[in-house]
């Protein structure tokens, strides 16, 4: 999986938590705004992750994770937050600052390393901006 494929993943997953009604899937046009990019860089790209397995969509409709879209994407979350619970409380990065490092950060780590460092601050269940960090992402294969 490419960087820009994970960068959807965790901006889908962060609407996706931020929806009153799960059931209703998001939008297209709710992650260009995420991304910052055009409606139509989005719709192709959630062309590729459909062919991959990960979103499920029906024309003219919203977009949903598949078992393995959603699995993947809270690994992805998960080590993002992982990131920046270290920079915040081991790094003492100012909390305005975490998740832009972490973002950076976040496609540097090995899988080995994140979850050394989950182990190494006792497995934290908020990131510092006070979101859960997603730690059952059983069934993803790479």
């Amino acid at each position: 999986m490419n960087i820009s494929e994970e960068d959807y993943l965790r901006t889908i997953y962060k609407l996706y938590e931020d929806l009153e009604d799960k059931s209703l899937g998001m939008k297209a046009v709710d992650i260009a705004r995420g991304l910052k990019i055009t409606k139509p860089s989005v719709s192709g790209m959630v062309r590729k992750l459909t062919n991959l397995g990960l979103l499920k969509t029906l024309p003219y409709s919203r977009i949903h994770f598949t078992k393995k879209g959603m699995a993947k994407a809270k690994r992805i979350m998960h080590n993002h937050r992982v990131i920046e619970v270290f920079l915040k409380d081991v790094l003492k990065y100012k909390k305005k600052d975490v998740h832009d490092e972490a973002h950076i950060l976040e496609h540097a780590f090995s899988e080995e390393s994140i979850r050394r460092l989950d182990s190494f601050l006792n497995n934290p269940k908020k990131s510092p901006l006070g979101k859960v960090i997603p730690h059952e992402f059983a069934g993803v294969k790479e």
